[in-house]
């Protein structure tokens, strides 16, 4: 006899479900997003469990990771191609988790690459990066606006991080003014440092 399972991830709890070959349903339960307690369900059905499904939701590295670690099979199910198939769902998590594992059963299960750990820890600090630099733009940006409003030059994006604190008494009278300014020189500075953190991390 063979088996078929899934997960349906949620924040903090799953629903597993898993099948036999003819489609029956021999486990539907749900449990703490802990992957001790994950294993445990699974463990009975080791043996004969061909794969389990995981949707590729935004939490999937922990429930993917414990579960190849611990010996068995994972696919990664591609929530937006899975979409072609609504007509067969239903809204319930336990049936969504069933869905999958037919999927899987019937060998339609449209699948994502799982990234290995360590490439996948190198492309979230290179994502992380780039949040950063739109950061560091954003606030050289604002004052540069600022500074064009207030004196009517243009400013250099790199005479930005080199402005002084006594310099902003001469684009404004306002205090307000001021602090705006400076609130764009030491954010975009914070986002300088961090990026040159990651910069130098990643290579």
């Amino acid at each position: 006899m063979k088996y078929y399972g899934a997960a349906d991830l949620h924040s903090n709890n799953t629903c597993l479900g898993i099948i036999d070959e003819s489609g029956r349903k021999v486990l539907k339960t749900k449990v703490h997003n802990y992957s001790k307690l994950i294993l445990n369900e699974l463990e009975p059905f080791r043996e004969k469990l061909q794969g389990i499904v995981v949707e590729s939701t935004f939490n999937w590295y922990w429930i993917v990771d414990a579960i190849m670690d611990d010996g068995y099979k994972v696919h990664l199910a591609n929530p937006a191609a899975v979409k072609q198939y609504d007509g067969l769902k239903r809204t319930n998590d336990f049936d969504d988790a069933f869905h999958l594992a037919n999927l899987l059963r019937l060998g339609i299960l449209p699948e994502g690459y799982i990234y290995p750990k360590e490439p996948r820890a190198v492309r979230a600090l290179l994502q992380k990066r780039l949040i950063l630099v739109r950061h560091r733009t954003a606030h050289t940006l604002s004052f540069q606006s600022l500074y064009c409003r207030h004196k009517g030059l243009q400013l250099r994006s790199s005479d930005v991080q080199r402005f002084r604190d006594y310099e902003f008494e001469e684009i404004s009278p306002f205090e307000h003014v001021q602090l705006a300014g400076q609130g764009n020189r030491k954010n975009g500075n914070k986002y300088l440092y961090l990026y040159s953190i990651t910069q130098n991390q990643s290579g």
